[in-house]
């Protein structure tokens, strides 16, 4: 059991894990049992020959599965892994993804009742509920029910919990879940969210303090003019995630948890947009962007531009999930090692409060359903099935015995040529070997802690910097019911924000960024954003109840 943390800073001893985690709000599911024992309703008459995935391997059968990303690339078959959980279930995936924008296409697909018979989506989306509502997706639990009660052992308790709807069916499952008692239980558990720098240009500027404002103002002009180009292109001295229609996580979301913003207080859901520390921290920006240092990239490039630029070295330094980066590192590592990424201490409030950063709560990161659309349900929740055991689990991570890990003194170790081609050249590993969670859509990130594997050294540093910050604040996500005022005014809100945030770092004047984040809090006021709180205020302390959080 590891120490509770005290909001001090301890070594890179500690440990925790990866990011951006939210909440739903749903029922008991009556029956279920744990992973530790105990059957629920049916499990003896449809488990009583095992798993159902056993009995039938030799059967082949092709599932569509569609995955709600347009970067999703992988591809079924050909790798060692695919071709091994072929083996093992007889299930062949053909992958679907949207070639545009993923809402559009995910809103034609249930428009034309045409949805695959798979579909993986962010657990927040709203056409979840559409599909459940629609009756276009299968209750898990009746599946399991019918065909394959394997699901109840395989399954997490709380999750199903979690995930129960008021009707008593569970009809989705998450993926990159962890609980509260997790942050408490695990030492190797680390968190997505990180400050980056390049490491040349950094140790080049004198390794500077770059968590006050004033500190870190100073450090991104020293490094515009030491560094004016990265082989004959400007250098970019401020990095961010891309600009959508909720806002930018990295000057937004991120910066907050930084900041150590809090959810909270008194009771009752904090405005984190008006605290102190974080405008003090946006008008720093909105004066780099005065100055000329925050480049128009950052305002209009999309994932795949900030990616080609990334692999470059063209930033100085980004607020960025680290896991985003990963491939661009490793190219970086390979071609131009001195311009690989650091994580260092970052943004920080008045205080110099250490940041408070999430790891994903119950809800995970994904869900994945099973549609109505499906001709073989039977052998859809088998799969899964096998997807969610300690064997997929394996399967997913590490691989197979003999062909990309062996066992030494009893734990399991990736071979040293595997490891080598995952660290220099992610997407060649994928086609030949496809571990390393290449199919992510079902990883259960706690159970694959008991073979995780020392990160390579182009990603080593980052992911350990973020041990000692983690924390769980899953309780915070509200889901507003699909459907109802809150909901709506709140996507109101998320939309201006959206178009707010934007101007007041291209603001000519702090007169002006005034006056435009007095324009956002009226507004806001007027769309409804007391009545918003409010119910976040109340979905908390259920959640809060539900999770035994005080």
């Amino acid at each position: 059991m590891r120490e509770r943390k005290t909001g001090r800073r301890r070594t890179a001893a500690g440990t925790y894990l990866v990011g951006m985690m939210l909440m739903g709000i749903g029922l008991l599911f009556a029956g279920c049992a744990s992973k530790d024992g105990g059957q629920a309703p049916g499990a003896s008459a449809a488990g009583a020959d095992g798993p159902a995935w056993e009995r039938y391997a030799g059967e082949p059968v092709t599932f569509d599965w569609y995955i709600n990303y347009s970067w999703y690339n992988s591809e079924w078959g050909g790798n060692v892994v695919s071709d091994k959980i072929t083996e093992e279930t007889g299930v062949n995936i053909h992958f679907i993804t949207p070639g545009g924008n993923e809402k559009e296409k995910l809103n034609a697909l249930i428009a034309a009742d045409s949805l695959p018979d798979f579909i993986t989506l962010g657990w927040w989306e709203p056409q979840i509920d559409e599909m459940i509502d629609s009756g276009m997706v299968y209750a898990l639990n009746e599946l399991a029910d019918e065909y394959d009660a394997f699901f109840y052992q395989v399954s997490d308790t709380d999750v199903v919990n979690w995930y129960t709807k008021e009707d008593g069916n569970i009809y989705s499952y998450p993926n990159s879940f962890f609980t509260a008692k997790d942050i408490e239980t695990y030492d190797n558990i680390s968190s997505n969210q990180t400050f980056l720098v390049r490491k040349d240009i950094y140790e080049a500027i004198g390794s500077p303090d770059m968590t006050t404002p004033e500190g870190f103002a100073a450090a991104v002009k020293k490094a515009q003019d030491m560094f004016p180009t990265v082989d004959g292109e400007p250098l970019i001295p401020v990095g961010a995630h891309v600009f959508n229609d909720q806002g930018n996580v990295s000057f937004d979301k991120y910066l907050m948890n930084f900041l150590a913003v809090p959810f909270e207080e008194n009771g009752e859901i904090y405005d984190r947009y008006t605290n102190e520390d974080y405008l003090t921290w946006l008008k720093m920006f909105r004066r780099l962007g005065e100055e000329g240092l925050l480049a128009d990239d950052i305002f209009i490039d999309q994932r795949m531009q900030t990616e080609e630029k990334m692999a470059k070295g063209r930033y100085f330094c980004m607020l960025y999930q680290y896991t985003d980066m990963v491939a661009q590192q490793k190219e970086l590592y390979v071609n131009h090692p001195e311009r690989i990424y650091l994580a260092v201490d970052g943004p920080k409030n008045a205080a110099g409060d250490d940041p408070t950063l999430p790891t994903s709560g119950i809800n995970g990161w994904t869900v994945t359903l099973i549609s109505k659309n499906c001709k073989n349900p039977e052998r859809a929740i088998a799969f899964m099935d096998y997807m969610l055991s300690e064997q997929g689990q394996l399967r997913l991570s590490l691989g197979v015995e003999g062909e990309t890990f062996d066992y030494v003194d009893g734990k399991p170790v990736v071979k040293e040529e595997v490891n080598a081609l995952l660290n220099v050249d992610r997407q060649a590993y994928d086609r030949t070997y496809g571990a390393d969670n290449t199919y992510w859509m079902l990883q259960d990130n706690r159970m694959q802690l008991k073979w995780k594997q020392e990160p390579g050294e182009p990603v080593r540093q980052i992911m350990e910097w973020s041990y000692p910050y983690v924390i769980y604040n899953g309780q915070y996500d509200a889901f507003l019911p699909k459907g109802s005022r809150e909901a709506y005014a709140d996507n109101k809100i998320e939309l201006l924000w959206s178009k707010t945030l934007p101007r007041l770092l291209l603001a000519e004047s702090e007169e002006e960024f005034d006056e435009i984040f007095a324009f956002f809090l009226e507004e806001r006021e007027a769309c409804g954003f007391r009545e918003v709180q409010a119910a976040k205020t109340a979905l908390m302390k259920q959640a809060k109840e539900k999770m035994g959080i005080t």
